[in-house]
């Protein structure tokens, strides 16, 4: 049998798979039809006149009997028989709770992995795909500092800072959860195929609202992001543009009566301005960890030594703290070639960790 994790029928099941994959059904009407018609069951024999009077479109009505929407949740169906392959429903008990209490809550959650740590008190790490390698750093620092003290670390398996946060977990051993924006046939992006496997064997999950094979749309990844923060006791902004869709994250996290957190960074790198805007409006700045574990000191979770150095210091202003250097000197003494050198040069400039005076550089951070 397949691993469905609330007592219904076998048939009720394959009706829910079908009204998931009808088109323009959302998680409202979802619901909307489950308290008209008390199953799914039911509602897919109701006429199509029951369904417009509940103001639901044409085209759900008229694909609900279609041959694709069959062969879809046969699809499904045949995917849950496969180990580590499970399905949550919002009216189940094992559904998680926290995410539960949304309004527009996924009526249908697939998971790969381990679906009961969807459970576990969460952390959400969002930021910025194009981060900075500090940025990285930073973000990687923080999760395993946070997984160490026994949060989940959850994200959304995108470049950048998601993919900095999850390996940052899966170095300490942590556990983590990755929130696509496709479905779970589609792993996106492709490069991180081989991080969403690791994911899954060291024990943690990977969830989608989306239609197994639902390939990347933009207009999905915005709407996954209120699973992330759904799912989480608070979300922390490591980097992120004012049009970032992290900012987007944090927004519902804080309608969603979660926490926010966004790492300051410097006035000249344009990746930190999302932080200093989610800042200026009220969320928590964190420069350590601590900051994050005292807000939320009620858990009871694992002692862990916080971090009070988040970054890495970057090589070469171990060599500018010893004495200032110009590029050519720098290349010498680093090894590095010269034009490795200058690029590494203009982003610490950016990040106000060094600077030339005179045509030598000073290491400021």
């Amino acid at each position: 049998m397949p691993s469905f994790t609330t007592a219904i029928s076998p048939a009720e099941l394959e009706a829910r798979l079908r009204l998931h994959g009808l088109p323009q059904l959302g998680p409202r009407r979802f619901h909307r039809l489950l308290e008209a018609f008390s199953s799914a069951s039911a509602a897919l024999s109701a006429p199509a006149a029951a369904w417009r009077s509940l103001g639901l479109p044409a085209c759900c009505a008229e694909a609900r009997r279609s041959p694709e929407v069959r062969e879809e949740a046969a699809a499904a169906l045949a995917w849950l028989e496969q180990p580590q392959h499970q399905l949550l429903m919002w009216d189940a008990p094992t559904y998680p709770a926290l995410l539960a209490e949304l309004e527009d809550a996924p009526p249908l959650l697939f998971v790969a992995g381990d679906a009961g740590i969807l459970e576990s008190p969460q952390l959400a790490i969002v930021g910025s795909r194009h981060a900075s390698r500090p940025g990285l750093d930073t973000a990687q620092a923080f999760a395993r500092s946070l997984a160490q003290a026994g949060f989940t670390i959850t994200s959304g398996l995108a470049l950048g800072i998601d993919g900095a946060a999850h390996q940052g977990a899966l170095d300490v051993a942590g556990k983590t959860v990755a929130v696509l924006g496709t479905g779970l046939q589609r792993v996106y992006p492709a490069r991180h195929q081989r991080l969403a496997l690791s994911i899954i064997e060291q024990g943690g999950a990977l969830v989608s609202e989306l239609p197994l094979d639902c390939p990347p749309q933009a207009g999905n990844f915005p709407r996954r992001n209120r699973i992330i923060s759904g799912l989480s006791l608070g979300v922390l902004v490591v980097e992120a543009s004012p049009s970032s869709g992290s900012l987007i994250t944090a927004r519902l996290a804080a309608e969603q009566g979660r926490e926010v957190y966004a790492i300051p960074g410097s006035i000249h790198h344009p990746g930190a301005r999302g932080c200093h805007q989610l800042i200026r409006d009220g969320a928590t700045l964190v420069e350590s960890v601590e900051d994050i574990l005292q807000a939320l000191r009620g858990w009871q979770l694992q002692t862990v030594t916080p971090v009070t150095q988040p970054v890495p210091r970057h090589p070469l202003l171990d060599l500018l703290h010893a004495a200032p250097q110009s590029s050519e000197a720098l290349a010498l003494a680093s090894g590095w070639a010269l034009p490795a050198v200058l690029a590494a040069l203009t982003e610490l400039e950016l990040e106000g960790l060094v600077v030339n005076q005179g045509g030598r550089w000073l290491g400021r951070g």
